[in-house]
């Protein structure tokens, strides 16, 4: 028997009637047309996750009883803040979905001197939702208790000031060192920058290795940018995390 897995974004806890909300009562009610005493799974985002079941199903709405938490050992121990330069189309969103499942633990989209995507005031909490929205979807399907969260868009410039104790990484292709010649941070904690379709400037990369950024590369192949961070925390995981 399939057991589905959904997010909750609310308090949950043990031996508890919880109300489905709209978007959940449509996939597993409408979409999968489960019953009454269906067996699923629910998770807040905080780590771990509910054993449930479906109860009090009716025409436009249902409730689940929770029975028992489980906790998860899912999590990379290699935390990886990912600046990823904002793209178009749809690449922004199998950047995101994809790191998630590879187990990033933040995401700060950028704007860099090559981006081409403009954002619009007005717009932009709508592709925060959106891109969040992807990385709860990534997080139900991989099993994750924890949902990496997607910050407000920045200027790159910003970023690079911002990130401290961590060990900083910028890809570029043009880089003779490959990753694997460091060492595992102490503290766990990796930022790596990952600029957009046309590459990042060289007075970019410049200002990077002024903050800290050590350029690397991933191999003699230059990356798409969405392929980028799914390749890079592989790379991680398999050095110094749980792969």
């Amino acid at each position: 028997m399939r057991i589905p897995r959904i997010f909750i974004d609310s308090e949950l806890s043990e031996n508890t009637i919880v109300a489905l909300p709209d978007s959940a009562f449509q996939h597993l009610c409408k979409v999968l047309r489960l019953k009454s005493d269906h067996p699923i799974r629910v998770f807040n985002g905080k780590g771990g996750q509910f054993h449930a079941v479906l109860c009090d199903v009716e025409k436009r709405s249902a409730n689940i009883a929770i029975s028992h938490f489980e906790s998860l050992n899912n999590e990379s121990p290699i935390k990886v803040t990912i600046g990823q330069t904002l793209s178009r189309g749809e690449r922004m969103d199998y950047a995101i979905q994809k790191s998630v499942e590879a187990g990033v633990y933040a995401i700060q989209p950028l704007f860099s001197e090559r981006c081409e995507v403009k954002l619009q005031e007005n717009r932009i909490e709508k592709r925060i939702q959106h891109w969040q929205q992807i990385a709860i979807s990534a997080a139900e399907q991989c099993g994750r208790g924890i949902v990496p969260h997607i910050h407000p868009p920045i200027g790159l410039k910003e970023w690079l000031i911002n990130c401290s104790d961590m060990l900083k990484f910028a890809l570029h292709h043009h880089s003779p060192k490959p990753i694997h010649s460091f060492s595992c941070p102490t503290n766990n904690q990796i930022a790596l920058l990952i600029g957009p379709e046309g590459g990042l400037t060289e007075n970019e990369v410049e200002g990077a290795k002024i903050q800290g950024f050590h350029s690397i590369s991933l191999g003699p192949r230059i990356l798409r940018t969405e392929t980028a961070p799914v390749i890079a925390l592989s790379v991680i995981n398999s050095l110094w995390g749980d792969i």
